[in-house]
């Protein structure tokens, strides 16, 4: 447990207690003793006071030149720790040149299984919004709303792509490191992806409120302009976010540990590693959440309070239950992607939960992407009739 003094010089994974009045200096010798010590099972002594003498610019020399041999000698390092240990450094960022993904499991006897399980599920999500990219593109489905579910279906296979292989490939190798720019590139596509979808769902939920309020000018107002500048602006939106993001975490020192407590790249895990204190990212991590969850939230909130209050005006119960039918596909994907976004990212750096947001992050990863599909196909009598027509053509092909 780290103590509120470490805390506030970030941590390492052992404490160090080195008396300096530079804090930075202190904090800097305690980290390069640290990995040397943490490739020993038996710690080599370090002098600490004189750790103290020497420049910040030259102490990393000056260890590598007089103790690393030492550390060898009482305990030789293999190639792969050799790797491990790496470090290069930025100015005031010691930057690791890999890391290692702990997986969803660490139990053996459940690899194969979750292998299974898993390639099951990401084969279903790329048949099932290819279909659905497939069957949208019919003339009878020549609508906005269609468009934006094939810009949907696109998103989820892109999502899950991002981290589904990955995890595959963890699942049968005891090599699951990941290289630094690997894990910024991930991390990048799946804020990009994730952000982009939840700015999508804002716009078709506008694309419902015209449809409903003002059915006789929708087709004016929604028209494929509108269209394409609403997608256009959603992944202009999700891009941004996802490169303040990543480049806000890719910017802090990581020293330590390499291993990320995830089956992919993501921020709560990632900050974790910090070697600086992190309560003022924390701060502004809520607050992009707030922005990119609960803006799209309010908005898609307001659609649908004008869309409700025009079924309750409709007189007759088969017309309410048919009008809300083509909105009730949309709320079940809104709800469960704002639920699982809210619980993974509000906070961002709670040890306690690293395995209930592993769980989480399943199913905003790889579960809602397959579901998707099911739940605009199943629950709308347009796609599920052009469908059976398609898989028709194919079969007698």
């Amino acid at each position: 447990m780290l103590t509120p003094h470490s805390r506030r010089l970030g941590h390492c994974p052992k404490q160090c207690h080195l008396e300096s009045t530079d804090t930075a200096h202190s904090h800097y010798s305690c980290c390069l003793l640290t990995l040397l010590s943490s490739a020993c099972s038996t710690v080599t002594p370090f002098d600490s006071a004189a750790l103290q003498q020497f420049p910040r610019d030259s102490l990393s020399n000056w260890l590598k030149h007089r103790h690393v041999t030492a550390a060898l000698t009482v305990c030789p390092l293999d190639s792969s720790q050799m790797e491990s240990t790496e470090e290069t450094e930025s100015g005031n960022h010691t930057l690791l040149t890999e890391f290692v993904l702990s997986g969803l499991s660490s139990r053996p006897e459940l690899q194969h299984l979750l292998f299974f399980t898993f390639c099951l599920v990401y084969t279903m999500t790329v048949i099932g919004n290819l279909l659905i990219c497939v069957v949208t593109v019919h003339p009878t489905l020549c609508t906005s709303m269609y468009f934006f579910l094939r810009v949907l279906a696109f998103l989820d296979v892109s999502t899950a792509s991002t981290v589904v292989p990955k995890m595959l490939v963890s699942f049968l190798s005891e090599d699951r490191s990941i290289s630094y720019m690997g894990c910024a590139t991930q991390l990048y596509c799946v804020i990009f992806f994730g952000a982009t979808e939840w700015y999508l769902l804002a716009a078709m939920a506008y694309d419902r409120y015209v449809a409903i309020c003002n059915p006789l000018r929708y087709t004016v107002i929604v028209n494929a302009r509108v269209c394409l500048s609403l997608v256009l602006l959603s992944c202009c939106s999700g891009n941004v976010v996802s490169v303040v993001q990543t480049a806000w975490v890719f910017t802090m020192p990581f020293c330590g540990p390499r291993k990320i407590n995830h089956f992919f790249c993501d921020i709560p895990p990632l900050i974790l590693l910090s070697c600086t204190d992190t309560s003022l990212y924390e701060k502004q991590m809520v607050a992009a959440t707030v922005l990119v969850i609960f803006t799209p939230f309010c908005l898609i909130l307001v659609s649908y309070a004008c869309i409700i209050s025009s079924i309750l005006k409709i007189s007759s119960a088969e017309g309410r239950h048919k009008t809300f039918s083509t909105c009730s596909s949309h709320l079940i994907v809104v709800t469960l992607f704002c639920a699982t976004g809210t619980l993974n990212y509000l906070r961002p750096n709670s040890r306690n939960s690293q395995d209930t947001k592993k769980v989480v992050a399943v199913i905003y990863t790889t579960i809602i992407p397959m579901l998707n599909p099911l739940i605009y196909s199943l629950r709308n009598k347009e796609v599920r009739e052009v469908l059976i027509i398609t898989m028709a053509v194919l079969v007698k092909k």
